[in-house]
């Protein structure tokens, strides 16, 4: 196997197949959960499993290989009806998908030498099968089998069916959908062909529902056994002869089919197939006189070929492609931006100049095909945040269990597309706010019972578009804030003093929780209590350049509104200058821009504030920051209202000189990392912008004012 590891492709390629198909297990094992279309449910989850089980034996990971076989055991007993779904069940295959995580995150330093042991998982899986169908009691199903056989020719084709599937069949015969048995014949140059006998079992299930097979191709896969013709029963819609037209141009390794219709008839309590070889031969010389039929079923055949490998038509790109694309994109916009300048500077001086008009021409066109490349390289990075909301349903019914809350969880906007980094980095923040929600917001089933509340809790994560951002909330109908006990806990912690505490609105109090160490939980526990994970979630948003606001209401519950910016590449930017110097301002962050006389700024404990929409917000000069000379000849100031997280501040700009896509560029090692600065931009005119950091100018604001009050009480003393 050492030369798979030659192939980083190869092992790359295996580990986001399992990553996807781990999550089709957890999401399928949560609809088998419900008991809605078992059937259809359970046939899914065992193509995950067995699909895992192949490509986990081609890679030589025999811990992986050997877990996800014991899987399809349990799952074929639940699909053949000898095992009914119930939670101890359910328990277990969720445990099977957390130990097929940790193998994954170990296959690349460990492969078969990693310390996670499967030994327990096995033993709860074999311990399940051990079950013995025949002498069950309570919810146990009890396996009545039954036989549909084939007689011809002296041999007989024997199918093993229970109760429920032979009525199925005497059904769908009255609805009008064919009952036939496919006989196909393996090539005999077919490499591994117990495998190939499943593979055409799934082909066939896409035909119509395989009843069974004989012999049982589940059991061939254990042996690998060779052999030559397999039979099933199948269920189908098709009449035989389109049947065995599809059979034939879309399975490979098949050298015969033949395909034909039963009946049923009794014979010692076993349902039998009449029709034998003789009948066989007749259909096929039928069909043999039926050309013209035959030709316009194939064209139709081949048609839905077409239509199907034309649904198919994706690939996987390696992430850091798509970020050296955008990175290109990023240098095309910069240099369009130029030749747009030059353009316009070139017809301010030369007016009546055709040359100059066709460059202008020109520009205007480049600057339509840049900005549709853009918008598709922006497209290529983004993928649904249903990515992100997979990882909810399985987290809450966990929580729920285990906080003994009942939840129902329900989760719209899954088609919300977002930048692939961002739902990276805001995975772990919903995570917390979610658990959060059910631990503190939602109550137990009898205490809502007592508040006249449903016993069941709800919880709703939604996502959607807004202009250039997407909305993200998180909303439940629990206890809500308690705005008397944050802001006693607050006290306690020394966060805030008392008099402090009394001078606070009601939006500030609630702010608090997201002060680092504030807690109002009375327990320590696994889930929350100590003081940390508000702060956190805080801190990330900021990174994101998001805004996070918080609505409560106590007893009736919370809502927590994220606004996140679509990407962080290529910025829509406002353009200011202060002091005859140009610098960039995120959009994401800009909540308003308002004009104020100088007369209407005032102090409070010498830091300035303004009065904006009834709303005191503390007021920057970037100027004193920079150690630049403030603009005093104008009466009135421009002020830009910044937002971060839940913070509301705004700061003095001398002009404002329009809005423009910016391309961030890091400052490089050489100089490090300035405080107030995230990066810079080249614009049009060929000069370079600084982009402000909001999120550093905050926290210079709130380090200043610390110092400044620090001097002020030690001069007092």
């Amino acid at each position: 196997m050492s030369n798979i590891y030659e192939m980083p492709e190869m092992v790359s390629a295996f580990l986001d197949e399992v990553e996807e198909q781990i999550q089709l297990l957890e999401q399928g094992i949560l609809e088998l959960e419900k008991k809605d279309e078992v059937s259809k449910v359970i046939q899914d989850i065992f193509r995950v499993a067995h699909t895992l089980k192949g490509s986990s034996s081609a890679m030589g990971y025999e811990k992986m290989k050997t877990l996800t076989h014991e899987m399809e055991n349990v799952l074929d007993k639940i699909r053949n009806n000898f095992m009914e779904v119930t939670e101890p069940i359910i328990n277990v295959l969720f445990e099977c998908t957390d130990c097929l995580t940790l193998l994954k995150r170990d296959f690349i330093e460990y492969k078969n030498d990693t310390e996670v042991n499967i030994d327990d998982i096995i033993g709860k899986l074999r311990c399940i099968q051990s079950i013995d169908v025949d002498k069950t009691e309570g919810n146990q199903f009890i396996g009545v089998k039954s036989e549909i056989s084939h007689e011809g020719d002296n041999e007989r084709i024997v199918f093993e069916l229970d109760d429920e599937k032979r009525h199925t069949i005497e059904n769908e015969k009255l609805n009008g959908c064919s009952c036939v048995v496919c006989e196909i014949k393996l090539s005999e140059d077919s490499l591994m062909k117990a495998t190939r006998a499943f593979l055409i079992l799934n082909s066939l299930n896409d035909m119509g529902e395989v009843i069974g097979s004989s012999p049982n191709v589940l059991e061939l896969l254990d042996e690998d056994e060779n052999i030559n013709t397999i039979n099933y029963l199948l269920i189908s819609e098709l009449g035989a002869k389109e049947l065995e037209l599809r059979i034939k141009h879309e399975l490979m390794d098949i050298d015969d089919v033949s395909v034909f219709d039963y009946e049923f008839t009794k014979l010692d309590k076993e349902k039998v197939v009449t029709q034998d070889k003789k009948n066989v031969a007749n259909i096929k010389r039928e069909m043999a006189m039926e050309k013209n039929d035959e030709i316009s079923s194939e064209k139709k055949v081949s048609q839905d070929i077409r239509n199907e490998k034309k649904l198919s038509q994706t690939i996987r790109v390696d992430i850091e492609r798509l970020e050296h694309m955008m990175n290109l994109v990023g240098e095309m916009v910069i240099e369009q931006t130029r030749i747009a300048q030059v353009s316009n500077n070139l017809h301010n001086k030369y007016i009546a100049d055709d040359s100059v008009e066709d460059l202008i021409g020109i520009s205007s066109r480049v600057s339509r095909v840049v900005s549709e490349l853009q918008e598709s390289i922006m497209k290529a990075r983004m993928v649904p945040v249903q990515q992100l909301f997979s990882r909810f349903p399985r987290l809450v019914r966990d929580l729920a269990n285990s906080l003994e809350k009942e939840v129902e969880l329900v989760l719209e906007g899954g088609e919300t597309e977002m930048d692939r980094t961002i739902i990276e980095d805001i995975t772990d923040p919903l995570i917390h706010l979610v658990r959060n929600s059910l631990d503190h917001g939602i109550e137990k089933p009898s205490t809502r019972i007592g508040k006249d509340k449903p016993s069941k809790g709800s919880l709703k994560i939604k996502a959607f578009h807004q202009e250039n951002h997407v909305i993200v909330t998180i909303e439940d109908d629990g206890a809500g804030l308690n705005l008397e006990k944050i802001k006693q806990s607050a006290i306690k912690k020394e966060v805030i003093s008392a008099q402090e505490a009394e001078a606070l609105s009601e939006q500030e109090i609630i702010n608090l929780i997201f002060q680092t160490g504030l807690s109002t939980a009375n327990n320590v526990s696994d889930v929350s209590g100590r003081g940390v994970g508000m702060d956190i979630v805080r801190n990330h948003i900021d990174k994101l350049n998001g805004i996070i606001d918080v609505e409560t209401k106590e007893g009736e519950g919370s809502k927590f509104t994220i606004k996140l910016p679509l990407t962080l590449a290529i910025l829509a930017g406002l353009l200011v200058k202060i002091h005859n110097e140009t610098y960039a301002l995120p959009m994401s962050n800009i909540i308003e821009i308002v004009r104020k006389p100088k007369d209407e700024i005032e102090y409070v404990k010498n830091q300035s504030v303004v009065v904006i929409r009834d709303k005191v917000h503390p007021l920057v000069w970037l100027h004193d920051y920079f150690k630049l000379p403030r603009e005093n000849k104008k009466k009135n100031v421009f002020i830009v209202v910044l937002g971060i997280a839940e913070k509301r501040f705004g700061i003095v700009v001398d002009e404002l000189v329009g809005n423009q896509e910016i391309v961030v560029k890091p400052l490089g090692s050489y100089i490090g990392k300035i405080e107030g600065i995230s990066g810079a931009t080249i614009l049009g005119d060929g000069s370079v912008a600084h982009i402000f950091d909001v999120v550093g100018i905050s926290r210079m604001i709130s380090s200043k004012n610390i110092k400044e009050n620090n001097n002020f009480n030690s001069s007092e003393i």
